[in-house]
């Protein structure tokens, strides 16, 4: 009745709209497509509505910021300051935080909805994973959101890097070394970003090159494709009574979805508003200018490459001469082979779930439970712990001295962790899974209990039970497997749910 009611109003909507404009004449399947509603699934907004504030807040940016490192002296309003030799670069951003009326508020507004766009597309890209929505027909939006992913985390670098402060000078020197480490080209890569010996001249202009057009254009333009696959695809929903792969059950589009979504715009606008005024972040007055003769004090980059940084602090100093060449293992591992491994998986992994699992040539518009996949799950909490250790590893001086713990002993712990965490990871989430899957065959089978005891005739006593009544989104009406059996422990892939006794299918 609810959604007859809905549906009514909708109709009501589309009546009044066409009696103005010929709206839904035209559109009317586009206006009408529905959304399935789950607070999941809105996890893709959140990253679509950041990525809108930080391109309003970018743009207002650049009519005040110069890209330049020639040298000047500073004569602004802070004091501290004031008589020290620094970049143009950083004068222009210590006048936009302190002089121009409204100016710190946008630059923090920034960096917070920079902040949220990562993390939103990971934890997006986490749902899809866990879920199983990259299947097909999803194989080509899975790569647009992992090229997203990469995407985001250059643009994040590249702008915190523009200040030209001390910490984002000690990250461009951290990437300088990194370049360094890649055998024979490093040196020429090293010069030719730099424009000569670091810190050269060149590389705020050519990184505010990157940040203000070529990468917003490459996120825009592949933003832009996704949500047309979205809408040609159809949104993947849960399991439920009259939702198949052949349709989708939700709001739509005009006007329940479109409201709603509205409404998480204006959320995320005004929370985004709200940290900038009260949460202060990257205050580069505090920092000062670069200089290459020093390192600030416990210096920690963003949490999207706090991994990076991690790793570099936890692979021993291995150096291998060839040829005349240095390869340093230390870095060149940690920072580049790490990460091309980690982006090559995530790439492939869909293809490669699908050969084993042989559903390659079906279509899936269905979510799955992360119970229901054993071994994806695992492998999943595998790599979120393996992630977790090397955030730690990226701040192990700060938790040494917090905790007033040797920095060595501590390193390490996370070198051990990060080898035996993984694994332990996938064991204990494979084997909870299963148990869950147990626990729900049980709970359909025989009902929930009452909390009622009653005594038999013979003397014992038995709990009351009554059917099961309520059900989470995607969970089954019947057991998941037959009694006895349990998803594939190879691959993790669940057996088809049986019909109960007697029900029959409407």
């Amino acid at each position: 009745m609810e959604r007859e009611r809905e549906d009514g109003a909708a109709a009501k909507v589309a009546d009044a709209a066409d009696a103005r404009l010929p709206v839904y004449d035209g559109g009317g399947a586009l206006l009408r497509k529905a959304f399935p509603h789950h607070w999941s699934f809105f996890l893709g907004e959140l990253a679509l509505y950041s990525l809108i504030v930080l391109l309003l807040t970018g743009i207002w940016l650049t009519f005040f910021f110069e890209p330049n490192m020639r040298e000047v002296l500073y004569d602004g309003s802070y004091v501290p300051l004031q008589g020290v030799r620094m970049s143009a670069a950083f004068d222009s951003t210590l006048h936009i935080s302190f002089e121009v009326r409204g100016g710190l508020l946008i630059r923090q507004m920034h960096h917070w909805a920079a902040i949220v766009f990562v993390a939103a597309i990971g934890v997006h890209l986490l749902r899809i994973f866990f879920t199983g929505a990259f299947r097909r027909p999803r194989e080509v939006n899975w790569v647009i959101g992992v090229t997203l992913l990469v995407l985001a985390l250059a643009e994040g670098f590249a702008g915190y890097s523009l200040p030209d402060d001390l910490l984002s000078g000690t990250g461009l020197r951290i990437a300088q070394g990194i370049m360094l480490s890649i055998p024979v080209v490093g040196t020429y890569v090293s010069m030719f970003a730099f424009g000569g010996e670091f810190p050269g001249s060149d590389i705020v202009p050519r990184l505010y090159g990157l940040h203000i057009l070529l990468l917003p254009a490459a996120l825009i333009g592949l933003v832009t494709v996704h949500l047309i696959l979205v809408f040609y695809l159809k949104h993947t929903q849960w399991r439920g009574p009259g939702r198949t792969n052949e349709n989708a059950v939700g709001k739509p589009m005009l006007p329940q979805f479109a409201a709603g979504s509205a409404g998480l715009s204006l959320m995320v606008f005004g929370v985004l508003a709200a940290l900038s005024g009260l949460a202060q972040i990257n205050p580069v007055w505090v920092y000062g200018p670069y200089r290459p003769d020093l390192v600030s004090t416990g210096s920690q980059p963003d949490f999207y490459v706090g991994f990076l940084e991690g790793a570099l602090r936890l692979v021993p100093p291995w150096e291998t001469n060839v040829a005349g060449h240095t390869l340093m293992w230390n870095v060149l591992l940690p920072a580049v082979v790490l990460p091309g491994v980690f982006f090559l998986v995530l790439y492939l992994y869909p293809f490669v779930e699908q050969r084993l699992t042989g559903e390659g040539r079906q279509e899936h518009h269905l979510c799955d439970r992360p119970r229901e996949r054993p071994v994806r799950t695992g492998l999943g909490v595998a790599g979120i712990v393996f992630y977790g250790v090397l955030l730690l590893a990226g701040g192990n001086d700060i938790i040494a001295q917090t905790f007033r713990v040797s920095v060595n002993v501590l390193t390490w712990i996370l070198r051990v962790a990060l080898v035996v965490g993984p694994v332990l990871g996938f064991m204990v989430t494979r084997r909870l899974c299963h148990a869950l899957l147990a626990s729900e065959r049980e709970r359909l089978t025989e009902g929930e209990e009452t909390g009622e005891v009653r005594q038999s005739v013979t003397g014992g006593y038995e709990s009351d039970h009554r059917p099961v009544e309520t059900f989470r989104p995607g969970a089954p009406r019947a057991p998941i497997s037959p009694p006895g059996r349990s998803p594939g422990r190879r691959t993790g892939t669940p057996f088809r749910t049986p019909r109960l006794p007697g029900r029959r299918r409407r």
